[in-house]
Parts: structure tokens; sequence; C-alpha cells
């Protein structure tokens, strides 16, 4: 074995062996009156909303703070038989991709608008980092409104990150591609073929819709994670990049072979000038467009063929790269938008920059070099200083409204807390295990809310029941209002919690949709009252225009049905009442059933494939005679002359 393998393999070795050391103390490290202050009374409400990633489920959950109860899950990236999302026809343009239909993918960092860099309770974003996307979830509905694809990106994990004002969403390529006319080239020709870029997706002030307004073309190094500046630093991007030795294999040896990688410095408004001077060069690309109209309860899709890009050659001042210590994760701004922190996991200390020295240093050239073409800052000259042996495998950093971070460390299992002002680290306590990301609520804005840090853990070895080779992952929720952090409470989650963020619950309940208006139903199939409900045949195709209130659908029997037809059920919930679902189904449909809430229409599509009578029901529990509420669809031949009839209430 190649000495870089055998170092890497110990490295690996080392890592797993101080993972699996069980800190001790954990029994001491709740105080008594912790479960008094993470309790929440039935019938009271949580003081946050917590908005949680669901990794390899493609999903975002919500959590009530302090309690740790989840709430909701919200699809974005997956289907969801629980609500019928990619199964229904109004749903299934939602996941449509320049690939086609894509029913899964990966979301890893939740944000939420801001508005002069405060949150605003408008709305969440999400990431696809597989088949790269981003999510806007409107937080009236907490559904998803809206997905963009993001065309010459390898990867999108790197994302999305909020400008002050939600100008823009921001987000980075993970995996470098090649791009243009030129995407078949051999893989180890990685340094002279392949790129990244960062996007900039446009956010519409009023009502949200997003459009990549362009793209800014960058050599291929690995971005991880990103913050806007904020403040002093408004119009300023801050990313963190690693490989940047490029290696195209065994990057665990090859991409951590230079003592540091980088943290780059985008100046956005820069860019801006740039797109209004003609610089930008249109590219053709393929990406899909994906809307959500909550008047028509309709999805449609729209592949999009042209993006602006713009390259740091032909735009000098836009771009720069700022050393930082190898294969960094985490890049933070501060409540005040002066200092950035980088957090290079192999690391032993956590640098922080300064604002102000940046554009000193940018001002008077103070350069180290350059990295194909970009302009290398100089460490010293940018440094606001480095908090020293904070721990082992610094991550993520969030801040409070006293002037302290919060740093996670993987590899030590620890969050540390430190004071901005000096970098002298004031406390730390255990996690179990292995805490990846962190939250403050309002950490990464410019009015932290403060109150707790909760710790996104990826192992919770001994701390639930087991439930065979795989555990439930985890948070922890921790009090941040004295000088000393306490840990209040374990919550499970669904996995994978990679990010969270949280908002005060009152910002969002005010404005909380309870239902839709039956009279502002623009379905085009919406049947808004039982005298509407009908069946119709248009050659193969069957339209059963339905309706669903406590305790009966209108048609409940339909006869008519041949075998090979596409039946399509329209149903449209006639309750008007808040919380009052309905659900549909019908025998033999290969896909989920319906979720249709109060005042809305959602279609299920069935194509009955034998002669028989099927039962057809509601799903959701709605009443105490939610079980009779049901009905019999008759399928006969493909050739037969059976009438098309439908009634209810006819015994006969």
């Amino acid at each position: 074995m190649p000495w870089g393998m055998v170092g890497g393999a110990m490295l690996v070795s080392l890592l797993f062996s101080i993972q699996a050391c069980k800190p001790k103390g954990v029994q001491s490290a709740v105080s008594g009156d912790s479960a008094v202050k993470a309790y929440v009374a039935p019938g009271k409400y949580d003081e946050f909303y917590n908005f949680v990633s669901g990794g390899f489920s493609g999903q975002m959950s919500v959590y009530g703070l302090p309690s740790g109860r989840l709430f909701r899950v919200i699809p974005v990236f997956s289907v969801d038989p629980e609500k019928g999302w990619g199964y229904s026809e109004e749903t299934k343009p939602m996941l449509n991709t320049s690939h086609g239909f894509v029913p899964w993918d990966d979301l890893h960092h939740p944000a939420l608008s801001t508005t002069e860099g405060i949150h605003d309770g408008r709305w969440a974003f999400g990431n696809a980092n597989n088949t790269p996307r981003i999510a806007r979830i409107d937080l009236k509905t907490f559904r998803t409104a809206e997905i963009i694809e993001i065309p010459n990106s390898g990867g999108n994990h790197s994302s999305p990150f909020i400008t002050e004002n939600t100008e823009y969403v921001v987000a980075g390529t993970r995996f470098s591609v090649p791009m243009g006319d030129k995407v078949d080239v051999p893989i180890k020709s990685y340094k002279e073929n392949f790129r990244g870029t960062v996007s900039f997706i446009s956010v519409d002030p009023a009502e949200g819709e997003m459009k990549i307004a362009f793209q800014i073309l960058l050599p291929g190094v690995n971005f991880d994670l990103a913050r806007a500046g904020k403040g002093k630093s408004h119009g300023w991007f801050f990313f963190s990049c690693y490989n940047s030795e490029r290696a195209n294999t065994l990057l665990e040896v090859n991409a951590s072979q230079k003592d540091k990688d980088f943290i780059m410095a985008v100046n956005w408004k820069k860019a801006e000038e740039y797109v209004k001077a003609g610089k930008g060069m249109k590219k053709n690309v393929k990406y899909a467009h994906n809307v959500y109209d909550e008047v028509t309860h309709m999805a449609t899709s729209k592949i999009e063929t042209e993006v602006l890009v713009l390259d740091p050659k032909d735009c000098p001042d836009m771009v720069y790269f700022m050393p930082c210590p190898k294969s960094p994760h985490g890049c933070d701004t501060d409540p005040s938008g002066e200092y950035i922190v980088g957090s290079g996991k192999l690391a032993a200390l956590i640098p922080v920059f300064s604002f102000t020295k940046i554009q000193e240093a940018i001002a008077a050239k103070n350069f180290e070099g350059d990295y194909e073409g970009i302009p290398v800052l100089n460490y010293d000259a940018v440094l606001h200083g480095e908090v020293k042996k904070p721990g082992l495998g610094p991550l993520h950093t969030e801040f409070d409204d006293k002037g302290f971070a919060y740093t996670s460390f993987f590899v030590s299992s620890e969050i540390v807390k430190w004071r901005v002002s000096d970098l002298q680290v004031v406390d730390r306590v255990p996690t179990y295990y292995s805490i990846g990301h962190l939250c403050v609520p309002g950490g990464p804005t410019k009015k932290p809310w403060g109150k707790y840090v909760i710790a996104y853990n990826k192992i919770t070895k001994d701390r639930y029941l087991p439930t065979g080779p795989e555990l439930s992952q985890s948070a922890q929720l921790y009090s941040i209002e004295g000088e000393k952090m306490q840990l209040l409470l374990d919550f499970p989650t669904i996995g994978e919690p990679h990010y969270a963020e949280a908002i005060p619950a009152e910002m969002i309940m005010k404005n909380s949709t309870k239902i839709f208006k039956l009279e502002e139903n623009k379905n085009p199939y919406a049947a808004l009252g039982e005298k509407e409900a009908k069946v119709e045949r248009k050659g193969n195709e069957v339209h059963v225009y339905m309706t669903s209130i406590r305790s009966h659908i209108v048609p409940d029997n339909i006869e008519g049905i041949k075998v090979g037809d596409q039946v399509y059920f329209h149903v449209t919930n006639l309750e008007q009442d808040w919380d009052v679902p309905h659900g549909f189904a019908v025998k033999g449909a290969n896909n989920a059933e319906l979720l249709i809430m109060p005042g809305e229409t959602q279609t299920l599509l069935w194509k009955p494939d034998r002669v028989g009578v099927f039962p057809m029901y509601c799903t959701d529990f709605c009443s105490a005679l939610h079980q009779e509420m049901q009905g019999y669809v008759r399928v006969s031949p493909s050739g037969s002359n059976v009438p098309l009839i439908f009634s209810t209430g006819d015994q006969q």
C-alpha cells in the first residue's frame, strides 16, 4: 500500500477511535432544572420554530423549541406518500429536472429569508445536492412553492446562502466539472478542464420568484459553506473552499497536501456592475424551473436554456482568495459584519478575518500571489487573530447577541464558546456524539435571538433505545442564557439533521394560512360544490370531478370505466374549517394516496389493469364516520359497452 494511503488510513482510524470514546459524566451533564427550562405544558406553544434539514431524506422538518417536538415534515426534493407530494398530478412537475423526473435528493442547509439582515418569516430555502437545485418554501403554508435547477454545477452542497435583504440566494459547486462544449474529457485532465461556479439567484422582493441572475466561473476547487457580508460588509460574500490541490482521486490524502486552502471573497455589487456593463457571457444550458401556484393548486415546469456567466479574468476586483487552514468547512460572518470566521477541519485553531483589513489589503494590493489569476491576499494582513487550541475538528460557528461565538467540533464532540473581541475561549460542553452543525436562533443574522444553541449530531450511540444497526439521529438543546452553557434536552430527529435555522414562533404564526377559500380556488378541475361533481370521458381519459366533505364523497359509485383507461380523480375538499384535510385512494393505484387541504383540489391518476369492482375511500381520519366515507368503481373489459354512469345515494 502506498504511503499516502497508509497515512490516510491511519488518520481515519484515529478519528474513529476518538469518536468511539464515550464522554464521561453523561448523567451529570444535565442539571436539575433543565427539564423545567425545556418543558412546554400541554396546550402551550413553543418559543421558536426550528427548520432542520432532512439530509438524505430530501425533506425539511419543523421542530418546536425548547420542547424538541416534531411538528411537520415538509416535502421538498423527495416524494412523500403521507402528503401525496410528487404523486398527485398537481405536484409531479415540482420534481422535474433537465434529467427528467427525479424522486429523490439530499437537502443540507435550510436558510430563512431576511430583511435588513434580520429574519423576516417569509420564506425558507433549501438545497438539493445531487441534482443541483434550490427550493423556496412559503412559510404561510409550509409548502414548497418553487424549485429552480442550477446548471454548470456538479453538486450543490454549498448552498443556499442569503444576502441581507434576500436580494440573492447563493450557491457554490461542491464538485467541479467540465463545462461548455468540451465535456467529454479525461478525468486526469482535471486541472486543465474542470471548473467550479457560484450562482447568484435573484429573489423577487414581493412574490419571492427566483431567477438565475448570473454565475461566476472559477477554478476547479470544491466549495463548502458560505455567508453573506452584513452591515459594513454588505455587498460581499465569503465562501470556504478546499481541494486547492485540484485532486481528482483519493481526496482524503491528495486534497490535504497544502497547509492552507482558501476563503473566497466575492464583491457581488461589483459583479452587478459588470453584468450591467455587458461583461457577462451568455451560455447555452438546460435547466428546469418549477413553480407551484396556491390559487390553481397546480405546479408548472419550464425548461430554461440560457445563463449569464462572469469570468474573473474579464472582471477585475470582483473575486479574491484569503489563505485559511486546510480543508475549511464553516465560513461565518458575525452580526456586525466585521469578522469572518473560517474553520479548517484539520486545524487546531480558528482564524478570524477582519473585513476592514481585507479592504485595506485590497487597496494596498497586499497579495501573496495569485491562484489561477485570482489575487491571494496576505494572510497576516487580513487576519484579526486566531482562537488558539479551541478543540479538534472545528466545523461551524454561530453567534449570540452578547458578543460570543459558538463553534462545533466534530472530532472532540463538543461546543466551544469564545469571545469575538479578544478570541478567548470561555466555556465548552460535550455533545453526544460527533456534532456537525449547530444553530443559535438568528445566529447567522444581524440580530441573533440567542437563548439556545442546538447541536445536530451524527452519532447517538448509547442515547436512545436501539433500533437495529441504524440508530436515530439527534439534536441537543443547550441554554446559553448564563455564563456557562447548560444541556437541557436530547431529542431524536429524522435523518440527517445537517443544519438548521430557528426563528421566533410569533413571526410566522401571525401570517399562517389556515384554509384555502373555495371562492379563490382556480383549479380548472375543481368542483366547488356537490352539484358540480361529474364524470366525463375524453377518449381513453376519464375525468372524475369529485367532492369530499365529512363524511361522504360525491360521486361514490362510478361505472363504465374500462381496462386501459387513464382515470383522473380530481378531488376538491369542500371543508372550510381549519385542519380538516381529506385523503383519497383507490385500490390498485400504483402511487400514493392524495392529501387534500380544506378548499383545495388535488388529482390522482389511476390506470386500472384488470376487471372488477374497486373500493375508493378517504385515507385521512376526518370524523366519527370516517370509515363510512367510501365508494366503488366498476371496471369492465376494454371492449365493453358498459355506459359511463355515476351517482351518490342511489340505492336502487
